[in-house]
């Protein structure tokens, strides 16, 4: 069996564009992000990259956050794509006690807020991400916003960095 090698920053420059808007829509879900991403290729190094994505992402108006939002599963609930279900992995062992307590407390966020609670979940466990909404829901909408921007913007950060350093899901599942 042979390791496929990573895709690198060359690789993703090389892609065509289709690929590359592809490969960014797994990162982020929203069109006008991937566009803008997209325009700033090809890009001299993997900083470039993620500064680019993180201007793009910071002037896109709320509506637009809100698409990106769309492709983001309630922490503690079914997750639906793979890089979701990576994130959230400290999930797997939350007893249903804290399952139900997410389970509220997503619904109270949504119901406060108006969109679903998003925190980059990678390396957290299922206590320290409920912790993490209670705090959360002491926020003003503005400074929540805020906050979720940030979140966001860590979550597309670690996309990104993963998609350059890991092979490509094709030759991923093929092994």
């Amino acid at each position: 069996m042979t390791t496929q090698p990573a895709l690198g920053l060359d690789g993703f420059n090389r892609s065509t564009e289709r690929q590359r808007m592809h490969l960014l829509f797994g990162v982020c879900s929203s069109p006008i992000w991937a566009r803008r991403v997209l325009a700033g290729a090809p890009f001299a190094d993997v900083d470039a990259l993620l500064d680019r994505a993180d201007r793009v992402l910071a002037e896109l108006p709320d509506a637009e956050i809100d698409a990106a939002l769309d492709g983001h599963p309630r922490i503690g609930g079914k997750v639906d794509n793979a890089a979701s279900a990576r994130e959230q992995s400290g999930m797997t062992t939350a007893g249903d006690d804290v399952r139900a307590a997410l389970a509220a407390g997503n619904r109270e966020y949504e119901d406060r807020f108006g969109y679903v609670y998003l925190v980059c979940a990678s390396g957290r466990s299922a206590d320290e991400l409920l912790a993490i909404l209670t705090d959360r829901l002491d926020n003003d909408p503005d400074t929540e916003r805020r906050v979720m921007r940030n979140e966001l913007a860590k979550i597309n950060r670690l996309r990104l960095q993963r998609l350059l350093s890991e092979p490509p899901a094709e030759a991923r599942s093929s092994t």
